[in-house]
């Protein structure tokens, strides 16, 4: 279905990226006819080009570029990435310009908890027309989208939504994002959305406040 969702689409120029569920061939040939490059998520619904490239940076020493690290939602962040063109003649895959690896390392600044994830992907753009910062930023600008979508599936289980007649499925999900501003406007360090909604689930006085309609909320606004 990408595809022909692509078609209403001006895709000439521009950076197209995708989940490992969208690294399929038949997109990756759309998006090149259209004049774009595609930026796709490497997992094990491919599982020979997952092989080959976590084979290749299996010893990969040195990043190329290490992003400086972030604090964000009470965790110390930092990104670093590894390129490659030398697997472009030996993969099955059409188009391909540099396949990378991404390490995400993070410290909750709290608890000094380390966790880490390695993420291997694919482009079509050559290393002369994307260097590593470059491949970084766009792969970090795919996942703050797509934390958004994560939050509205995790917590409203948007994705099995049965409201599909009329104007339904489109007002909802604006009713859910709107919901979703609110409670991010209230939150804490530390508090999760879900956490929030169970609590506002059993105190429909402190959900008259989060939108002003009680006295009290619309006095501290005026204050």
């Amino acid at each position: 279905m990408a595809i022909p969702l692509l078609a209403g689409c001006e895709l000439a120029g521009r950076d197209i990226t995708a989940d490992a569920l969208l690294t399929q061939r038949a997109l990756a040939e759309h998006i090149v006819r259209q004049g774009a490059h595609y930026h796709f998520t490497v997992k094990g619904n491919q599982p020979a080009l997952q092989a080959a490239i976590a084979l290749y940076f299996k010893e990969r020493g040195a990043p190329d570029y290490t992003q400086t690290p972030t604090l964000a939602h009470g965790r110390i962040e930092t990104r670093r990435i590894w390129c490659t063109d030398a697997l472009n003649d030996y993969l099955d895959f059409p188009h391909v310009g540099q396949c990378f690896l991404i390490e995400r390392e993070s410290v909750e600044k709290t608890t000094g908890k380390h966790s880490s994830e390695v993420v291997l992907g694919i482009t079509s753009r050559p290393s002369h027309n994307a260097c590593p910062e470059r491949l970084l930023k766009l792969n970090r600008g795919h996942w703050t989208i797509e934390a958004k979508h994560h939050k509205l599936d995790w917590n409203y289980d948007e994705d099995r939504s049965r409201i599909r007649t009329g104007r339904g499925p489109e007002n909802i999900t604006r009713l859910r994002r709107f919901a979703l501003g609110v409670l991010k406007s209230f939150q804490k360090p530390g508090q999760s959305i879900a956490a929030m909604m169970r609590r506002l689930g059993r105190r429909s006085r402190t959900v008259m406040d989060y939108l002003r309609l009680t006295s009290n909320s619309r006095a501290t606004v005026m204050a």
